[in-house]
């Protein structure tokens, strides 16, 4: 079985408790896709030199988020771990086992829409802050074979994630105009299919500044769409904003 390939815009933690048109796409996704014999999640708040997987039978529940409701902090999400593929996936990138990790919100936020029963063994794989990201596209295009093998790779951070800008008292805030133009542009560079278009971020100026402040969160995109087959169909389950600067867009490949 083929598995798709998804990008998740995961967000304010904030969402992990509420029901709104973000959280419903992802349970729509849980609902319709075949179920994987594993997944593995590039997280963009588990952030390392070189590549690490999380290769451990199970993995702490991270609250890497400070100053919320108190009823986030009481969310469990805990999975077995899938230690046989974590190690596959580290062999494939040429990278390394690590369990100093583990289950950060950018993983569970998301998967505990997806799959509320916690019943899908899970890896995770950290965000190489020191690769160019065409570099990154190609050390996730060697997890391949694994998608053949039942694991569904999900990316998990936001292509726009700008935090100095954000509306935090108003999750519907109409998205900022530099926001939405570099949103725009990387729906029609992933459509394209070309990699210098979703890589080289430059070329769309001062918008990208905006959008992509950091690296962290815009990483796991390109890790998914290394995955992407040239066969694959692209849709895309969510396109909408949070916070007027925060691209909650999720791209499918399958």
């Amino acid at each position: 079985m083929k598995t798709p390939v998804l990008f998740v815009g995961h967000g304010s933690p904030m969402n992990i408790t509420l029901d709104n048109e973000f959280t419903g796409s992802l349970k729509e996704l849980g609902k319709t896709l075949p179920k994987p014999k594993a997944i593995g999640i590039f997280s963009a708040h588990w952030q390392t030199q070189g590549i690490k997987v999380h290769c451990a039978d199970r993995a702490k529940q991270i609250y890497d988020f400070f100053g919320f409701p108190d009823e986030l902090y009481q969310v469990t999400y805990n999975p077995a771990g899938a230690s046989a593929y974590g190690k596959k996936a580290a062999e494939l990138m040429g990278g390394k086992c690590d369990s100093s990790w583990g289950n950060d919100h950018a993983a569970w936020s998301v998967l505990m829409h997806m799959y509320p029963e916690a019943d899908i063994p899970v890896f995770y794989i950290s965000s190489d802050m020191a690769a160019e990201y065409q570099t990154l596209l190609e050390t996730s295009a060697k997890l391949k074979p694994l998608r053949e093998d039942g694991v569904l790779f999900i990316g998990s951070g936001n292509i726009v994630h700008n935090l100095r800008n954000a509306d935090f008292y108003n999750m519907d805030a109409k998205p900022l105009p530099r926001a939405s133009e570099f949103d725009t542009a990387i729906k029609g560079a992933i459509m394209s299919g070309l990699s210098s278009r979703i890589c080289d971020i430059a070329q769309y100026g001062e918008c990208a500044k905006f959008a992509v402040p950091t690296r962290d969160h815009y990483i796991p995109f390109i890790m998914a769409c290394g995955l992407r087959d040239k066969n694959d169909r692209v849709s895309f389950p969510c396109e909408i904003f949070q916070n007027a600067s925060i691209s909650m867009r999720s791209v499918m490949f399958s």
